[in-house]
């Protein structure tokens, strides 16, 4: 539980992208990749690698299956680490256009129940505009 109202970008930073990087760290994994190989291609440590298979680390989210299918597509994608960014970026529209970013948001307890906040801006289609 974290005890203030965090922006939507810093959910993707201290909880989206691990626990991205934790569901192809296991994909990998359970391909046969080597934790080093896997290390190189998400960029991490290879304890990292290790804490994310063993759920030591990025635990806390889980995705519903319309996500889960967006990784496994990422999944057969993956080449090398521009490849990867490349999908963690993806991934990352997708989790705020479906608003599964909002759903933690409110798992945390951070944001009230039917928040759309960080959406408002939408419906100006683009325009910035100033109070």
């Amino acid at each position: 539980m974290v005890n203030r109202v965090l922006q939507p970008q810093e959910l993707e930073v201290f909880y989206v992208i691990p626990a991205l990087r934790r569901e192809f760290a296991l994909r990998l994994k359970k391909a046969g990749r080597t934790q080093k190989d896997i290390a190189k291609l998400l960029g991490v440590t290879d304890a990292a690698v290790s804490q994310y298979i063993s759920s030591k680390r990025a635990a806390i989210v889980e995705f519903p299956p319309s996500i889960t299918e967006e990784i496994s597509s990422s999944i057969k994608k993956l080449d090398s680490e521009l490849s990867f960014t490349r999908e963690i970026q993806h991934l990352l529209r997708v989790t705020r256009h479906t608003r599964v970013i909002c759903q933690l948001h409110e798992k945390l307890g951070t944001a009230p129940k039917g928040c759309t906040v960080c959406f408002d801006h939408e419906k100006d289609q683009g325009q910035v505009q100033r109070n």
